[in-house]
């Protein structure tokens, strides 16, 4: 296949894209930034936790 077939079919292939909208990609980051928040709102406590029973262990 030559240069001009694989330009033009790279072309062809991207008219097929269909690209997110703005509210999408806001809604997106959104939800992307609340489950991260409660991940690590969660990996907190845990560690929380932890090193509390740890204190309790070691003294």
């Amino acid at each position: 296949m030559n240069l001009g077939t694989h330009i033009k079919n790279a072309r062809l292939e991207l008219s097929k894209v269909i690209f997110p909208t703005k509210g999408q990609v806001k809604q997106a980051y959104i939800s992307v930034v609340i489950v991260v928040s409660a991940i690590a709102a969660f990996l907190a406590l845990v560690d929380l936790v932890m090193s509390s029973i740890m204190s309790l262990i070691l003294g």
